[in-house]
């Protein structure tokens, strides 16, 4: 079991980014497809990428994958892989599935013949006829794409996005994952001052303090694969500590952080606090007109109202007015919006120099990206 191949999940658009991460974490990257990046490694990484993975969803770990057309073929192949060095015998390991562009359709179908072949195998194995599923969960997926069969485990359990600080949420907030990939994708490094003037429960402003800060976003939950034995505590040990002497906790980073609803930012104050980045982000109740825009070279990252929601009783196009003479007089600033308004470009009169397809959960948004000149430092170097 040296060799492990894993499959980080993520949404639409930011297959990127997670490629990036797992190179720069050190894993060796095989391929990189719609929703998904396969990569290599061994237990150790497994748990290193639970830990410190910040835009990709889930890491599964890849079992088989195989051509079948017809129940047989898929039991059949399910049956013949090694389970029985990752399924214990009290394992619990329910079946999810499934389909599309395939024969074998029946979701339903496709999950019942994966069960069965599964606990096939491990009667041969552990020589016994009834197991109990009372053990650590095992969460099988099989995944059928053009006739393919990808069988996998997820590892992660709960999905990654839910990293542990978030104790007071609001409505609808954005995910913890695409608020990191946001700022992954910014030019924000943790010597510039960053600003959400739309800040909710503070996720943008947290997620990028933790980079800042070179926090694990993982630190503070669990993972279905803490409690595999094959794995063990020790593995699990080992990492959490790199992890923790890996931050840094003397950089100085300034970050403000604003909203118009007071429940939402208390609700922040907490979350950061919760996330040991308090101390880096200012937190004020006031609208972003009235903010006091007042670094050179700042970096301004916003997830503003989309209006896709009742509770939104919001001029969208009085608010994006508004934006566009506050980012004129920010010349050096760089300048980040996340939004699903159709009409933004044409309000804010300014073609962006990147704008990306992105997904906040089931809304379709772009990422509109206008860059600012580099400090005379950075422009140096």
């Amino acid at each position: 079991m040296e060799r492990l191949e894993l499959i980080a999940t993520t949404t639409f658009g930011l297959e990127a980014v997670v490629k990036r991460e797992l190179i720069d974490l050190g894993f060796e990257v095989l391929r990189t497809e719609d929703g998904k990046v396969t990569f290599a490694t061994d237990a150790s990484g497994l748990v290193r990428a639970n830990l410190w993975l910040r835009a990709a969803d889930r890491v599964l770990l890849k079992v088989g994958e195989f051509r079948a057309v017809t129940f047989d073929e898929l039991f059949d192949q399910t049956q013949g892989l090694d389970w029985g060095q990752y399924l214990p015998a009290d394992a619990c390991f329910p079946v999810n599935g499934k389909s599309v562009k395939s024969i074998l359709f029946s979701i339903s179908d496709s999950q019942a013949i994966v069960k069965k072949a599964i606990v096939e195998s491990l009667k041969k194995r552990y020589d016994i006829s009834w197991f109990p599923e009372a053990g650590a969960e095992y969460t099988i997926q099989v995944s059928l794409l053009n006739d393919i069969a990808t069988i996998t485990i997820d590892t992660s359990g709960v999905a990654l996005h839910k990293r542990g600080y978030r104790i007071r949420p609001v409505a609808a907030p954005l995910k913890e994952t695409l608020a990191a990939a946001m700022i992954l994708l910014s030019y924000w490094r943790k010597d510039r001052i960053l600003y959400d003037v739309f800040c909710g429960s503070g996720t943008i402003v947290i997620e990028a303090a933790m980079i800042g800060r070179n926090i694990a976003p993982g630190l503070k939950r669990d993972f279905a694969a803490r409690h595999w034995p094959w794995i063990g505590e020790a593995v699990w040990q080992t990492e959490i500590e790199k992890a923790e002497q890996a931050i840094d906790r003397d950089s100085p980073i300034r970050m403000v952080a604003s909203d118009l609803d007071p429940a939402s930012i208390e609700a922040a104050r907490q979350n950061a606090e919760a996330a040991g980045v308090g101390d880096c982000i200012t937190f004020t109740c006031q609208d972003f007109r009235d903010v006091d825009y007042h670094d050179e070279y700042g970096i301004l990252i916003a997830n503003p109202p989309y209006g896709e929601r009742l509770t939104e009783n919001v001029d969208l196009k009085s608010l994006y007015e508004d934006l566009r003479p506050i980012v004129r007089k920010l010349p050096t600033w760089s300048i980040y919006i996340l939004t699903s308004y159709e009409g933004f470009t044409n309000l804010f009169n300014r073609k962006p120099d990147r704008e990306r397809k992105l997904y906040n959960g089931n809304i379709e948004v772009r990422y509109y990206q206008y860059y600012g000149p580099r400090p005379p430092r950075e422009a140096s170097k």
